[in-house]
């Protein structure tokens, strides 16, 4: 007889355990890393919110706001619409401040906004309106339209 030796067959059969248990070990340790890698990217912001979140500070110089306003940054005067007919900054958008919160659809939500008015206390308010209501690129300028004209910035 052509019998195979018990032993053999044992050591075969042990052998095979050890093959898929090494694979169940392998497959664990694949999902584990990818689960591991999964939860680290989860407290990681998009790189798109880290780019856009150049935000301008509460209040800038009527310097600052020229060389924004030459970029083509959206220009919000928050005065009287008799001061406006008086003198303005050419291409700014006029809503009064006692009317802001009621035409906040009218401005852009995605681009930065420097709010002005005559003297700059106004303009803070109106910032701080537009901030209130989730604008989160927003910046009232100091010294107002009166500083802007005396420094020989455009007007209209």
């Amino acid at each position: 007889m052509n019998r195979k030796p018990l032993a053999n067959t044992k050591v075969k059969i042990l052998d095979k355990r050890q093959g898929n248990s090494w694979v169940w070990i392998g497959l664990f340790l694949a999902l584990l890393t990818i689960f591991s890698l999964g939860i680290a990217s989860c407290g990681a912001a998009p790189a798109q919110v880290t780019e856009a979140a150049t935000t301008l500070p509460a209040e800038i110089s009527i310097d600052q706001a020229h060389e924004l306003y030459e970029e083509g940054v959206f220009f919000l005067d928050v005065r009287s619409q008799e001061e406006w007919d008086d003198f303005h900054a050419p291409n700014s958008t006029l809503i009064p401040l006692d009317q802001l919160e009621s035409r906040l659809d009218e401005l852009p939500d995605d681009e930065q906004i420097v709010v002005v008015c005559r003297s700059g206390n106004r303009s803070q308010a109106g910032r701080d309106i537009l901030l209130n209501n989730d604008f989160e690129q927003v910046s009232s300028m100091a010294d107002g339209l009166n500083a802007w004209r005396s420094a020989g910035y455009p007007i209209q």
